[in-house]
């Protein structure tokens, strides 16, 4: 006998949305599936608060605690003018996940059919037609779920091996200023008139929630990421310096680390194990956004075990998408391209609602052509020719 149906293990973005999509009424099911979530207990297992953006058109499925949209984003370079553009039909929105955790354990609640449980998983175990977890409950005792399906959304503990793996570190700080200093219709995507790393790029990035409020913060796409007080420097420089932000006050922070990577990841670790999220390679490596892929993975997922289908999760990204990740990671790490000037340019030159599109795998090959004939295309074609040719090496940073 089975314990549940599907395991679903982790509650960040990845498991909570396969769990509010298989909570839902159905419109086509073979028969109504028991849902077991096993979630971290309060502790230095649950991830800090975070945020997650993503564009859709229109209203979306999570709209409830969307914190902040905006339909004009500005790409500001290093010197000269800032570029900026209308995103119509397209919305760039903001989701923090406490509000995201919220809206789903409400949603959970009115539903039957997922039942949500405080535990540490140990392992997950593979089994003839099913699979159990072995997981301890917040008192330490050790408890075993069997289930059909388990999905497991849970961090990597360390990363495949890559050609090229770069890090998207990055250091926030929700702000409060005594003057009206932001415009709440546009958020800066990229300002790069931040001090330049040696190795990679840095830029800064503004979402305002009002002309008083707005997460401001300071990212690096490089190898390694920086000391508590390094991010603190460098995100004050930028509000101060850079932003001349006035008096201002801090009501919260964030800080995360995004690997950006061309290693495979695989979705299938087990005949009736998957991997959903960024473990299941949901972020996209060139930009390092995640939530629109694993909303599509677990939309397909749970679409999938509704109709007494395998569930494996399909990519988030497109070969396609991916190959052209590989080539533009290569460029930025191997120096052949200034990252600044790249993005810049392809901003500068690209209708900004297509680009968004081509960020997120929706775009055609005919249209992916045009906007790589905007980028250098002889750096570009150099890192092309280099990438087959790379060895796969282990990543050696943290």
């Amino acid at each position: 006998m089975m314990d549940a149906d599907v395991a679903i293990v982790g509650a960040g973005a990845a498991g909570l949305s396969l769990a509010h999509r298989l909570a839902e009424p159905a419109a086509v099911a073979t028969r109504r599936l028991s849902v077991v979530l096993l979630e971290a207990p309060p502790g230095p297992l649950r991830p800090p608060p975070r945020t997650w953006c993503f564009w859709e058109r229109g209203r979306g499925r999570f709209d409830a605690a969307v914190t902040a949209d905006w339909d004009r984003l500005r790409v500001r370079p290093a010197t000269g003018p800032p570029v900026v553009g209308g995103t119509a039909p397209l919305r760039y929105k903001m989701i923090r996940s406490d509000d995201f955790e919220y809206l789903v354990a409400h949603d959970l609640a009115r539903g039957t059919g997922v039942r949500r449980v405080q535990g540490t998983v140990d392992t997950v175990e593979d089994l003839p037609r099913g699979a159990r977890v072995h997981w301890r409950d917040p008192a330490g005792h050790p408890h075993a779920l069997r289930a059909r399906w388990v999905f497991d959304s849970r961090p990597l503990g360390s990363l495949p091996a890559a050609r090229t793996t770069l890090l998207q570190h990055f250091h926030g700080w929700f702000v409060r200023t005594a003057r009206p200093v932001f415009s709440p219709g546009t958020a800066d995507l990229m300002d790069f008139r931040t001090p330049q790393p040696v190795h990679g790029l840095s830029f800064g990035y503004v979402l305002p929630r009002g002309r008083h409020e707005a997460l401001v913060e300071y990212t690096e796409f490089s190898a390694r990421p920086l000391t508590p007080d390094a991010y603190a420097k460098a995100v004050r420089h930028y509000a101060e310096d850079v932003l001349r932000l006035g008096e201002w006050e801090v009501l919260a922070t964030e800080t995360g680390v995004i690997p950006m990577t061309d290693a495979p990841l695989p979705r299938q670790v087990g005949a009736s194990v998957f991997r959903i999220g960024a473990a299941g390679g949901a972020t996209r490596p060139s930009t390092g956004y995640t939530f629109a892929g694993l909303q599509r993975q677990t939309r397909a997922v749970a679409d999938a075990l509704r109709r007494g289908r395998h569930p494996l999760p399909p990519p988030a990204h497109s070969a396609r998408s991916r190959a052209m990740d590989a080539v533009l990671l290569r460029a930025l790490d191997s120096g052949l391209v200034d990252g600044p000037a790249l993005f810049t340019r392809l901003f500068t030159r690209v209708p900004l609602r297509r680009l968004l599109l081509f960020l997120d795998g929706r775009t055609s090959l005919p249209q992916d052509l045009a906007i790589g004939l905007r980028t250098p295309v002889g750096p570009m074609l150099r890192a092309a020719a280099q990438v087959p040719r790379l060895p796969r090496r282990p990543f050696d940073g943290p």
